[in-house]
């Protein structure tokens, strides 16, 4: 419960069809999930290029990479009982069950591999925030900052070849994060580690997102494009992502940086979505 705030009920809404994209998270008449500009989001086949519609897109088993965005935001997933949908694909199989009892939106997830297959999952969920919203997160918190942040760092900071830089939130390497606007022409990505809860502020709402997996690392994600991606139009999108793992590419994770799953055969985790309204 969030001290001096009343609870918010939530309702989630998704597209089955659609890689099982999350397509409204609404409540006490706002909606937080942020709409893209572009339209082809339904006539994607599975393999083509990440089309930016917003929702909250299941990003497996890698965020950035190959295929970006992954594999099963591509692929229409089928349903397997109340509030459950599968996705099957060669090495694993996923499961998710959403629920809205109560306002407090909770997604139970199920992956079935053989032992020992790794990967990295981002609840990539892009919100509808205005110039004045922040991300709240521990002080201190490791950071990973990505390559498209050297620019914005004095020459010679950013390591040769180096898949990322690593700082103390809420400002890493001298960058400050934690603001959410207004549109400065920047974008940029980052990961918070070991960071499973963290709350989106924005005027009189919060929305707190919580994901629980034992043994697993766990991470929250932020995509901050204020007005800076993609070079040929750009426009405003922010990303707060609830991740399994700690690197936004598959490729690039070390040992410590992805899911491995036990011999059981199987990972399963929750994700928790509340939001609150201060009195």
């Amino acid at each position: 419960m969030v001290t001096g705030a009343t609870p918010v009920p939530l309702r989630v809404a998704y597209d089955v069809a659609h890689g099982g994209r999350w397509t409204s998270l609404h409540g006490g008449g706002r909606e937080w999930l942020w709409r893209g500009p572009d339209p082809g989001r339904h006539g994607v086949r599975p393999d083509d290029a990440f089309v930016d519609a917003g929702g909250l897109e299941e990003c497996l088993p890698t965020v950035r990479g190959k295929p970006d965005h992954g594999e099963v935001w591509s692929r229409p997933w089928r349903r397997a009982g109340p509030d459950t949908l599968v996705i099957q694909r060669r090495t694993f199989t996923l499961s998710r069950r959403i629920t809205d009892e109560g306002g407090v939106v909770v997604a139970d997830y199920r992956l079935a591999a053989d032992p020992g297959h790794r990967f990295v999952w981002a609840a990539h969920a892009l919100l509808d925030l205005s110039p004045a919203a922040r991300l709240d997160a521990p002080a201190g918190t490791p950071t990973r900052l990505y390559p498209e942040a050297a620019a914005l760092l004095p020459p010679g900071t950013w390591p040769a070849d180096a898949p990322w830089l690593t700082g103390e939130w809420p400002s890493p390497a001298g960058l400050t994060l934690d603001t959410l606007g207004p549109d400065d022409g920047t974008a940029l990505g980052a990961v918070l580690l070991d960071c499973p809860r963290v709350q989106v502020i924005d005027g009189v709402d919060r929305l707190t997102l919580e994901l629980e997996c034992a043994g697993q690392p766990r991470s929250t994600a932020l995509w901050r494009n204020l007005g800076g991606w993609p070079t040929d139009g750009p426009y405003r999108s922010v990303g707060v992502e609830p991740m399994l793992g700690a690197a936004f590419d598959l490729a690039d994770a070390g040992p410590a940086d992805a899911v491995v799953v036990p011999p059981a055969g199987e990972v399963t985790w929750r994700l928790t979505i509340s939001a609150h309204r201060i009195h």
